[in-house]
């Protein structure tokens, strides 16, 4: 069957946006969060009440203003996308800038975090809730960072295509905090 405009049929891997390989890495690294993540819920069986103990050392409050930031870094992304497919390309980076900006916000929010729970004496060595906290949230933080020098390399080449690949990595860190934060902050 020949494919129309009339009547689109679905392309597969075609209609993607971005491209194949950042898709392929994107679900790799979704693969290797989840599993973090079932780890951190295996162990925690062993030992609920300790988890819950070590979790009232965290700041939820530090943690949802981060949710709101990404989130909100994430539409800006979003949306320089849509303003450099209709050419709108300054606008475009301006909206590429402020997701960079607001991912930048969120690391200073995770480092006055981290510093508070170093100056209670807290490690990885404490539990093996912080273990898993640490290396969970700082992996992300990586991802941030990484993400962050994706943003920047698409708004200088800002090609559309490129806008769609770096903003959907953007997405993947994103999706990944809004999975971490009920998780590691919220879970009783």
């Amino acid at each position: 069957m020949e494919r129309t405009t009339a009547n689109p049929s679905p392309g597969g891997l075609d209609d993607l946006p971005g491209d194949l390989m950042m898709w392929v890495l994107i679900i790799s690294e979704l693969l290797v969060f989840g599993a973090g993540l079932a780890a951190f819920l295996g162990v925690r069986i062993s030992d609920p009440a300790g988890f819950a103990e070590a979790r009232t050392y965290l700041h939820p409050t530090l943690a949802s203003i981060n949710t709101v930031v990404l989130i909100t870094s994430g539409f800006l992304a979003a949306r320089a996308v849509d303003l450099r497919q209709q050419d709108r390309r300054k606008t475009a980076r301006i909206a590429l800038t402020g997701a960079m900006t607001l991912g930048v916000v969120f690391l200073v929010i995770k480092a006055i975090e981290y510093a508070d729970t170093a100056a209670q004496g807290i490690s990885t060595e404490t539990h093996p809730f912080f273990t898993f906290y640490y290396l969970l949230t700082g992996f992300h933080a990586m991802h941030v960072i990484a993400g962050i020098v994706i943003l920047a390399l698409v708004a200088w080449k800002d090609t559309p295509r490129n806008m769609e690949v770096g903003t959907a990595f953007w997405h993947m860190v994103d999706l990944v905090w809004v999975l971490l934060f009920p998780v590691i902050y919220l879970l009783a």
